[in-house]
């Protein structure tokens, strides 16, 4: 007697199968390499950053204590554009891997159809058309024995992970830009607040030579050299405003608003340095969105090895159906008219040509250059980093020695305007010394602008206040 082939024994088959499912084909995942120093090599006596310390991690921005630049930052979540953009990229890569993870389920569908068909005379012993009830459900089950569905679940999860990070990057850099943008405004501020007072003061120089001129005791090109002083100065404070709207308008843009309904009020500058504490060099491949975007994409292109690699091994399917079949109405839905199968199906691909092998090589050489940019990203990292520590610690160097070099004009300019009252020099010294104040006062507002660049520079490439335990999407079980 033969055996029969029985549901049971099926499902017992399907279950011994997927248990061999569990040796997957492809690699296990590793972090790539790379070389991390023990130190910053410009940080010096830096501090490096303990858990106890109190500077703001989520809105860094804060440290710089400014509520104006607190109120614009708080819009870039809101009105950003591209940060929306990144948002929606984000919710089509989570939405990607809810449907790869379908794949690890059966799939089940159901119709019904009512079929009215004839055929030629004599073809059959039917008389006329008749008409066919018909009532079903199918199961379907691809079998994930070589791990095709839980690596492309991995590297779906993966690219997820990949896509908040570069959502977070994003902010990260829309933030740091609208930072910048408003620092430099309120820089151009301060500079046309000098010159303006450079304006007053050399007014009044003006109305001082005039009346020498009158009295006798200086001459015309006294005169003539006070007005030009004058006047190149007021045309300095009125090209300042080209510079200022631009970024204004780069600021409206930043919080998704029109340039024309935006405006800023120009106020005084009184801007501090922050503490910035270090993390270590290690904790910065935690802390860049861009870094861990660059990681994912790599645990991502590991996983779609392990798909290609896949392909070399058998399909198993396990399909089932139900229903009722009837060409009476009347005995559509009763028992003798019902219908069932169930069984295994198996595929393998004998010839491709090299199909497999070529997606394979494809797949390996896509993630080999994925570790490359992952660890290109960490150098340039490493690089912005540095570059920001050595640019604060030298220009902390040079603002004090320019704020020496500001007391000392001032000083010059008040003991040369004695000497040109009391007769000892000419204008031309006195326009020379003013000059070289005006000059030596923007150059320390300059001084302080970059360095407030480099602060905030810095904080973007020490990752902001974000970090990987922020990811949105879990590991993958396994």
């Amino acid at each position: 007697m033969k055996p029969r082939f029985t549901a049971a024994k099926i499902l017992a088959l399907a279950a011994m199968l997927a248990l061999l499912g569990a040796c997957a084909a492809g690699p296990k995942y590793v972090r790539p390499s790379v070389a991390t120093p023990a130190a910053y090599k410009e940080a010096g006596d830096w501090k490096v950053a303990q858990p106890q310390d109190t500077v703001k991690r989520g809105k860094w921005w804060e440290i710089f204590r400014d509520a104006q630049l607190d109120a614009l930052a708080g819009q870039i979540d809101i009105s950003n554009q591209n940060v929306r953009i990144a948002e929606a990229r984000f919710r089509q890569a989570r939405a990607l891997v809810q449907s790869a993870r379908a794949g690890l389920f059966p799939g089940v569908t159901g119709g019904g159809s009512v079929t009215r068909s004839g055929s030629p005379s004599g073809a059959t012993r039917s008389s006329g058309p008749a008409t066919t009830y018909d009532v079903s459900i199918d199961a379907g089950w691809e079998v994930d024995l070589w791990g095709r569905v839980r690596n492309t679940v991995e590297s779906n999860v993966a690219s997820a992970e990949a896509s908040a990070s570069d959502l977070e990057a994003v902010r990260l850099s829309a933030q740091a830009e609208l930072a910048l943008d408003y620092f430099q405004l309120r820089v151009l501020d301060g500079q046309r607040q000098l010159l303006q007072n450079s304006v007053a003061a050399f007014q009044k120089s003006l109305d001082l030579t005039r009346n020498r001129y009158a009295a006798g005791v200086a001459g015309k090109v006294d005169v003539v050299q006070a007005e030009t002083q004058l006047k190149s100065t007021q045309a300095q404070a009125i090209d300042i405003g080209v510079q200022r709207a631009q970024l204004e308008h780069a600021i409206a843009i930043l919080i998704g608003r029109p340039p024309a309904e935006f405006a800023l009020a120009p106020i005084p500058l009184n801007l501090a340095m922050p503490a910035i504490p270090l993390s270590l060099p290690s904790e910065l491949l935690e802390r860049r969105p861009d870094i861990a975007a660059a990681e994912r994409r790599v645990a991502a292109a590991n996983a779609q090895v392990g798909v290609a690699k896949s392909a070399f091994f058998p399909a198993l399917t396990l399909s089932a159906s139900a229903g009722f079949q009837s060409s009476s109405f009347a005995q559509w839905l009763t028992l003798p008219s019902r219908f069932w199968a169930v069984g295994p199906a198996i595929a393998q691909s004998i010839f491709d040509a090299g199909l497999r092998r070529a997606l394979t090589a494809q797949a390996i050489a896509v993630y080999d250059a994925n570790v490359a940019a992952y660890r290109q990203t960490v150098l340039s990292g490493f690089q912005e980093v540095e570059d920001n520590l050595a640019a604060l610690h030298t220009l902390e160097q040079e603002a004090r020695v320019q704020a020496d070099a500001v007391e000392a004009s001032r000083q010059a300019v008040e003991l040369t305007l004695n000497q040109y009252k009391a007769g000892t020099v000419n204008y031309l010294n006195v326009v020379a010394v003013q000059t070289a104040q005006l000059t030596n006062e923007r150059t320390a507002t300059s001084i302080l602008g970059r360095r407030l660049t480099a602060a905030v520079t810095l904080v973007k490439a020490l990752g902001g206040g974000w970090s990987t335990a922020e990811l949105p999407i879990p590991e993958q079980p396994r």
